[in-house]
């Protein structure tokens, strides 16, 4: 089930610390400017300062349009556009992962979040820069990978390791 909520982003908004392997079980909450819904279709687009909650995931964009195929509540997609798009989630160990691109693309069945278009993932002050990030919540993985004769660019500080 998708909640939808019509307001403005900046109402003041807390929830509790969740782990990753627990945002699959929560709602998903669109908080934006404007909206629209295709109920036959199962479409809802989200324009203005849009933020998207899942748990402890949390996107924000200017457009998200979020398409749930037929009556399978799991398989729902979440497409946020924008200048620049953010996203954020609490990991499971208490780290919190979070990065941005142009867009965002989040798999809900597939538990897979890919950033497209000068992308970006930070946990603490390692980074990792490429044109196009896969994340893998559920496997802890991080594909990158770069098109057009570009590097992938990974800053790595040993004292985080642990």
């Amino acid at each position: 089930m998708i909640k939808l909520f019509i307001g403005s982003i900046f109402l003041f908004y807390s929830i509790p610390v969740l782990s990753l392997t627990e945002d699959s079980k929560h709602p998903i909450n669109i908080y934006s400017n404007n909206q629209s819904i295709d109920i036959l279709k199962n479409i809802a687009t989200a324009t203005g300062t849009v933020l998207v909650t899942h748990g402890s995931i949390k996107l924000i964009a200017d457009k998200v349009i979020v398409i749930r195929s037929g009556n399978n509540n799991k398989k729902i997609i979440i497409d946020a556009y924008g200048n620049l798009t953010t996203f954020y989630q609490m990991q499971d160990n208490g780290k919190p992962i979070r990065g941005h691109a142009k867009n965002i693309h989040y798999e809900l069945n597939t538990n897979k979040i890919e950033l497209k278009g000068s992308a970006y993932i930070e946990q603490f002050n390692s980074n990792l820069k490429c044109d196009h990030l896969i994340y893998l919540i559920k496997e802890n993985k991080i594909e990158a990978i770069s098109n057009s004769g570009n590097h992938v660019t990974s800053t790595i500080l040993p004292s985080q390791l642990k």
